[in-house]
């Protein structure tokens, strides 16, 4: 038998066991017949299915062991409710099989209704929330973005993208480019003020619920720049908007970041700069990551959004001469990719 489908088998006799003792604690009375159906699936090895039954409705977590770890999530997931962000209440767990029982969040992300019309309203719910994040005292034992991680990250690209993926071997003056770039980025999200990050703070980890949005996704939390959620929303994966609507939003972001006592920068110019080198560090990662997910774990769908981070990058580099040394890095580059197989 397939280890998912042992899994699931593992997860339906759990379940069995925790509703009888959620429904008699909430007086609900006896738990009636039900569906369990896929959610959604994410990059990562989680998996995620809908509860239903008698009018009620709940998210069930698969994050198998090894692979996931279901304690940070727990724990920030506490952590983000005494804030009044609207995380899921988790009503069961068994951490070391990697089964949680939630509430339903809904069945809309961000992702799936945005559009020009209603991303004004969506963002400043999003900005919202994010605020209130960020307001949090930074007294949890969680992990800081310190150079280890960041350069870490930054190493995602060229091993798994360049390396693997364009197959192409950096040559000595090629290094060197990508050693001052990455000195460059790394010392520029460490100047910045910290706050507690979220990490991938994007459309698709927020969902339309009451109140909004819907935060999910935090269990790689730490505590790091302060531009860095604020441009992973607006700099996504999944879809672009135009470069001065981003600014509009930038700058209602940042002054009521300033109004509310929230660490940003004290120019608006200053905040657009480390804003702008905190997304090419995150971009650069994450272009390493989809590559990785391709041709380590088999799943190459990730690797169409590439372009899009390629395009935000040469964005900034059209505006920040400091970082030509990466613009002719890219350059040097640029030559047809091998199919993720």
């Amino acid at each position: 038998m397939p280890e998912q489908d042992l899994r699931l088998q593992q997860l339906q006799v759990w379940l069995d066991e925790q509703l009888p003792i959620l429904f008699n604690a909430q007086d609900w009375g006896v738990v009636p017949p039900a569906t369990l159906t896929a959610a959604s699936s994410d990059a990562s090895f989680r998996r995620y299915f809908r509860w239903e039954g008698g009018g009620r409705t709940f998210v069930v977590m698969d994050a198998p062991p090894p692979q996931e770890n279901c304690k940070p999530f727990v724990d920030i997931a506490h952590l983000l409710a005494k804030s009044g962000i609207n995380v899921p209440k988790i009503y069961a767990e068994d951490l070391p099989r990697g089964f949680l029982l939630l509430n339903d969040l809904g069945r809309k992300t961000y992702l799936d209704v945005i559009d020009e019309q209603n991303a004004d309203q969506l963002f400043a719910d999003a900005i919202d929330a994010l605020l209130a994040f960020q307001q949090l005292p930074m007294d949890a034992p969680l992990h800081s973005y310190d150079v280890a991680l960041l350069r870490r990250e930054l190493e995602l690209f060229p091993e798994w993208y360049v390396r693997r993926h364009l197959g192409i071997e950096l040559d000595t003056h090629q290094r060197a480019l990508w050693q001052r770039v990455s000195d460059h980025l790394i010392d520029s999200a460490l100047a910045q003020p910290k706050v507690l990050v979220h990490r991938d703070y994007m459309p698709r980890n927020l969902m339309i619920s009451e109140p909004n949005p819907g935060v999910l996704d935090f269990q790689d939390a730490v505590y790091g720049p302060v531009t860095y959620d604020i441009t992973c929303l607006f700099k996504d994966a999944f879809l672009s908007w135009p470069q001065a609507r981003v600014r509009g939003w930038q700058r209602g972001y940042w002054e009521r970041a300033r109004a509310l006592g929230v660490p940003v920068q004290a120019s608006f110019d200053d905040f657009l700069r480390a804003s702008d080198l905190m997304g090419v560090q995150r971009h650069l990662k994450v272009i390493g990551i989809f590559a990785r997910i391709c041709h380590r774990d088999g799943k190459p769908r990730y690797l169409a959004d590439v372009p899009r981070f390629f395009a935000y990058i040469e964005a900034v580099l059209a505006e920040r001469p400091e970082l030509s040394e990466l613009g002719e890095l890219l350059d040097s580059l640029r030559q047809p990719a091998e199919a993720c197989v």
